[in-house]
């Protein structure tokens, strides 16, 4: 036996002793100490682990109790001889031959996609992640998810969820959801209404499989979320690609000749679109008269940043026609696995029937110590947080790409969600840019699996806000944004070769005085400027959601000069001028293109323009 029999580590969270036993019997059962081999006395074994006498006797004597290990007298301690009992000895060849029958002819239900992933699997290891939907686990709840699994734990409560029958969910978590998260988006469910799942993917397989055949057509958003898709074709469906717009998904007579329609209104992926009411209302009225279904994948309404969020397509539904699907925070979707889905109830009956095939309910203990985590209150507060921290690491996103690519990013107009879809420069490579972004340490996420056909725009990308803190959100666009550059030099507009005038300190004293200057912001609305003469300037924003800020300017060396008080960051920035009929194009220092503004108007009525 080796001099060192295991290893632990002193600053980990597991006891000493637990670590201990969970080595030994690691050991015992792959058979690195066999069978009636004989351990190191505990004295020994402490002395090489530098721990107490005391922890190894009681670990010693807690396996002797369990069986793993036998005390013979005046002789030591022993691996029981009878250890592996019950076990198969391996007798599998060493290796399989790839191409025999059991794979070649077998498969009935194989997928026909691909595995692409949106990030390689050491994301962890890039400074600046900017992949949606991996979160850093400084967002998880680890001290008030302990205490709602020690309430789930005790034995009063593990009799109770245990007597729960055949394929029934735990009734405390459905009145948990029908009474505090239900009502957010406006719906009202009895317990017969509602079905628990292991997350929502499986909620939309589950009605995949009552719903789909290869009769069915279903419209999908394209682009739209891919593994839903690929439910969807391996029951063999019908699909229609669906366009969406500055709404959601298009609503015209494309859907007359559909079964059911498959949308994401919340924050549409992977776009994050939020639909409007008046299209709800237009997709509402559409299923009505076509005598369709629609499936609603709410599976983000959590994070609406600007304004309140809208209610659910299933609250505004009177013909009972939207089956809705949703889960729990996505952060903690990875280690819970909780998602619901809301209908009529005889469907849920026949949902309940299916699922039993699968794995009768999702384990009633996670599912009583998530009831827990709502009843009290942990879910509320911890919303509110992560609510608060994914906002200010979007407004953050959203800031410095409204800084460092100004005029050849556009975002469109969303009002939440934890992802920006970005359209870049027309001659840009998305793809190349995600590799050369990569070897700068930049994770940003392609969007070809996003779209079912093959004509797909290939300068676009997205950037999520889950996997970065905010401090790094600043330094990787900027860092992203001289790569852009860097890749697009030859094709951006610089100020030697600019079409226009580039304007004189004297000019610009005369000119910018007293005027009206409007530009488009990266995420879709209009921002209107006022110059004064005093030096001082106002900025407003359009849309539902207007910004207001202000700050000063002034001219030297040739160059206009303005610092806001909130937006840029609040720091002076220095711009070329170069006048091209009413639009006025701004340069940086280094002679880049900046911005593009256009001159609305002049407020002194005396200057000419």
């Amino acid at each position: 036996m080796n001099s060192r029999l295991i290893h632990i580590e002193q600053n980990r969270e597991d006891s000493l002793q637990s670590q201990i036993r969970q080595k030994l019997v690691e050991g015992i059962l792959v058979g690195s100490f066999a069978a009636g081999s004989k351990l190191p006395s505990s004295r020994k074994l402490a002395k090489q682990l530098e721990v107490s006498r005391n922890t190894v006797v009681l670990v010693f004597q807690a396996l002797i109790d369990e069986g793993y290990l036998e005390s013979r007298e005046r002789s030591g301690i022993y691996v029981t001889s009878n250890v592996q009992y019950g076990k198969v000895a391996n007798s599998y060849p060493a290796s399989f031959d790839t191409n025999s029958s059991i794979n070649n002819h077998r498969f009935k239900g194989a997928i026909a996609t691909t595995n692409e992933t949106s990030c390689p699997s050491n994301w962890r290891s890039f400074p600046y992640s900017f992949i949606d939907g991996k979160f850093d686990s400084s967002l998880y709840p680890v001290k008030e998810w302990r205490e709602a699994n020690n309430k789930a734990n005790t034995t009063r409560e593990i009799y109770k969820w245990s007597e729960t029958q055949g394929a029934e969910d735990d009734p405390m978590l459905l009145d948990e959801i029908r009474t505090k998260i239900l009502p957010r988006r406006g719906i009202q469910a009895g317990r017969d209404e509602i079905l628990i799942t292991a997350g929502s993917q499986q909620a939309l397989y589950l009605l995949t499989q009552l719903f789909v055949n290869s009769n069915v057509t279903v419209a999908v958003e394209e682009p739209g979320y891919p593994e839903m898709r690929e439910l969807l074709t391996n029951k063999g469906a019908k699909l229609l690609y669906q366009a969406i717009d500055d709404s959601g998904i298009v609503v015209n007579e494309n859907l007359d000749n559909c079964d059911i329609i498959y949308t994401t209104p919340s924050h549409q992926t992977p776009t994050s679109i939020t639909m409007s009411m008046a299209r709800r209302d237009e997709l509402l009225k559409k299923a009505n008269q076509q005598d369709l279904l629609i499936i609603e994948d709410d599976f983000e309404f959590e994070s609406n940043f600007l304004g309140h969020p809208h209610p659910a397509l299933r609250s505004l539904d009177k013909d009972n026609r939207v089956v809705y699907v949703s889960c729990l925070s996505k952060v903690l979707a990875a280690g819970v696995q909780i998602g619901f889905i809301v209908t009529d109830k005889n469907v849920i009956c026949e949902l309940k029937k299916l699922r039993k095939l699968m794995m009768r309910n999702p384990p009633l203990h996670n599912q009583r110590t998530v009831a827990y985590f709502l009843s009290l209150g942990y879910y509320d507060s911890y919303m509110m947080q992560l609510h608060k921290v994914f906002f200010e690491r979007w407004l953050t996103l959203r800031e410095a790409l409204n800084i460092y690519l100004p005029n050849c990013i556009d975002t469109g107009p969303i009002q939440g969600g934890t992802a920006y879809w970005v359209t870049g420069p027309k001659q840009l490579d998305g793809e190349y840019l995600r590799k050369k972004a990569a070897e700068l340490g930049i994770l940003i996420e392609p969007v070809k699996r996003y779209f079912a056909k093959q004509e797909h725009p290939e300068n676009c990308f997205r950037l999520g806000i889950t996997s970065i803190r905010n401090e790094k959100i600043r330094e990787g666009v900027s860092k992203l944004a001289e790569l852009i550059h860097l890749l697009t030099a030859e094709f951006e507009e610089k100020l030697s070769n600019a079409k226009g005038k580039l304007l004189s300190n004297e000019a610009l004293q005369q000119i910018l005085p007293d005027v009206i200057l409007e530009c488009q912001m990266v995420y879709g609305v209009p921002c209107v400027i006022e110059l004064t003469a005093d030096g001082s300037m106002q900025g407003i924003t359009g849309g539902e959601n207007r910004e207001i800020d202000s700050g000063s300017w002034w001219v030297e060396n040739g160059m206009f000069y303005r610092q806001w008080k909130l937006w840029g960051y609040g720091e002076t920035k220095g711009f070329y001028v170069i006048m091209d009929g009413k639009e006025m194009k701004w340069f940086d220092k280094d002679y880049c293109f900046v911005r593009q503004l256009e001159l609305k108007g002049y407020t002194n009525q005396n200057l000419a323009p």
